[in-house]
């Protein structure tokens, strides 16, 4: 059986394309395989994904999918390389196309993405930007390969950084929301159980009807805030700490980090 795909990494963000690429039967086992420098994963991944190839190095010119530390990334381009690799799809933080272009045999189509942690669950977010030999088809590729754990949208490369922002770091930001709620809910009274409890079903519920509904935030908001209301009083308290703007400083100041890692 052909190989189909490779994925340079057995990480759990490997590991999640991995997953959902077999539940959502975008290739059989036999058709892929994972390089993984560290034995206990290895085993771990071997005993997960029956039918897998898993190896400690790259054997084969299979396009591949990067999804390695940045540290890792320069070490890593070389065997793709030397094992005559064409096409390879990035999750390298921060590794611009451009770098691994230098880096990979002349000519290979690179596209790299800005993936996020909720693809551990299938629910995740991602872009994708196209690197100078990438053409429509390897983004249709990438796009597929990705959509395997969740959206993609495509971008040129320089808005990657405000991507990683918002979706890359934002899945932190909404923790930080629900950490502070369930605080906020123990200091009026309620149980740590019983705040922990409703504030995870709240996000989640939250989430799904604004997504599912296809309605504007605003418009969400608004239905349930009634003039003179409880949510009214609660909002008008976030306005007025400047909750909004706190943000966006947060979004903007992750941006501009994501700049200077990539050396911009």
């Amino acid at each position: 059986m052909a190989r189909k795909l490779q994925l340079i990494g057995g990480g759990r963000m490997g590991e999640a394309l991995l997953g959902g690429l077999l539940a959502g039967g975008w290739a059989a086992p036999g058709e892929l395989a994972v390089v993984e420098k560290i034995p206990d994963r290895r085993k771990a991944l071997a005993g997960r994904f029956a039918g897998v190839t898993v190896a400690d190095e790259i054997l084969e010119p299979a396009d591949a999918v990067l999804a390695v530390k940045p540290d890792d990334a320069v070490l890593a381009a070389g065997s793709l390389k030397a094992a005559g690799v064409g096409r390879v799809l990035s999750i390298a933080a921060g590794v611009t196309t451009a770098f691994l272009e230098t880096v990979l045999q002349p000519g290979t189509r690179v596209v790299r993405a800005m993936p996020n942690t909720p693809a551990l669950v299938g629910a995740g977010a991602a872009a994708i930007a196209p690197g100078r030999f990438a053409d429509e088809g390897d983004l249709d590729w990438a796009t597929g390969v990705l959509e395997a754990v969740g959206t993609v949208v495509v971008c040129q490369e320089p808005m990657l950084d405000a991507v990683t922002g918002l979706s890359g770091s934002g899945p932190a930001y909404v923790f930080w929301l629900a950490e502070a709620l369930m605080a906020a809910g123990e200091e009026v009274g309620l149980s740590a159980d019983m705040a922990d409890a409703l504030t995870r079903q709240t996000l989640l519920g939250a989430a799904r009807l604004l997504v599912e509904s296809g309605e504007h935030p605003s418009d969400l908001r608004a239905a349930v805030t009634s003039p003179g209301g409880t949510t009214a009083r609660g909002i008008a308290e976030l306005e007025a700490r400047h909750a909004a703007a706190a943000f966006a400083a947060a979004v903007a100041a992750a941006t501009q980090r994501s700049r200077e890692l990539g050396g911009g």
